[in-house]
């Protein structure tokens, strides 16, 4: 079943010790579609501008992921630069470019309205409130949103957490939006205003998935080389949705499978520049990371 993502597409340039990628395809619906494609077919919209070369992406669509969302605009595609330090788990901003996505107010194809699982990636939490307009009753909404916005926009932020299924939020951005220290009682606060599962980052120490009244923790993949963390969070978000699309069940079992999934596909984006290795990734080096995340957690 088909997978809907709204979020941005950008050219970012990252410079770390092992480097440097100028003009490399990211941005949020990139990157989910990118790790969902291995799951399930994928619709995305997004905006470009007129410098954008679609050539880049050509993988994507071998992958049955619609690109016909994506609106050209005149004028250049946003742009990101950030820089890591030796720490590769902390970065800097080297410049911002919104460009044409400055201006973006995704409208929904008709094709795409109908779309039954819907990632709501970050973006303005007043245009996620709009693209939830535009959808017709869908089975699943995942929302992704970050510190900026729940620091200049939390009202509305609250309102579309309480219209949305599953929040996937990183630790820093779970205590910000409640006030509380504590990711577990934090994660209640949260679970109160509506959804029905909360998924909590922690980066290098894995994922939290957070129901009423149920608990799942999984570490993330123990890795030797990290050579561009950019995107693993939509990554893991595209590996989560992607799979709970594909079985079209969310019993626990299927819910934590899709958290050990978003896990291991964001493990292989972190070791390598953009999408370069999710590019040459096969179904069978997903399953076998996924067999090893299996042994690792095993206590017998």
């Amino acid at each position: 079943m088909s997978v809907l993502v709204v979020g941005s597409v950008a050219l970012d340039t990252i410079e770390n010790q092992f480097g440097k990628a100028d003009d490399s395809p990211g941005g949020s619906a990139l990157y989910f579609s990118s790790a969902a494609s291995f799951f399930s077919p994928v619709n995305v919209v997004g905006v470009v501008g007129t410098d954008f070369d679609f050539k880049i992406i050509n993988f994507l669509k071998n992958r049955d992921v619609d690109l016909n969302g994506i609106y050209i605009e005149e004028g250049k595609t946003f742009r990101w630069g950030g820089k890591y330090h030796l720490d590769i788990n902390k970065r800097d901003t080297t410049f911002t470019d919104l460009n044409v996505f400055q201006n973006f107010k995704p409208t929904i194809p008709k094709a795409y309205q109908n779309s039954k699982y819907v990632f709501l990636a970050n973006i303005d939490p007043e245009l996620q409130l709009k693209v939830l307009d535009q959808i017709n009753d869908p089975n699943l909404v995942v929302l992704d949103t970050m510190n900026f916005w729940i620091s200049s926009k939390k009202a509305i932020v609250e309102e579309v957490i309480k219209r949305s299924d599953i929040i996937i939020l990183n630790d820093e951005e779970t205590r910000e939006f409640t006030g509380n220290p504590n990711l577990l009682s934090a994660g209640k606060e949260i679970l109160s205003l509506g959804p029905k599962y909360l998924i909590i980052k922690k980066g290098e120490h894995g994922a939290v998935l957070l129901g009423e009244n149920s608990f799942f923790t999984t570490p993330a993949f123990p890795l030797e080389l990290v050579k561009d963390p950019t995107g693993a969070g939509d990554s893991f978000a595209g590996g989560f949705v992607g799979y709970l699309a594909r079985e079209k069940n969310m019993d626990k079992t299927t819910l934590r499978k899709a958290v050990v999934y978003g896990s291991v596909i964001a493990s292989f984006n972190v070791e390598d520049f953009s999408f370069n290795k999710l590019i040459l990734l096969t179904e069978n080096d997903i399953q076998k990371r996924f067999e090893k995340m299996r042994e690792i957690t095993q206590i017998e």
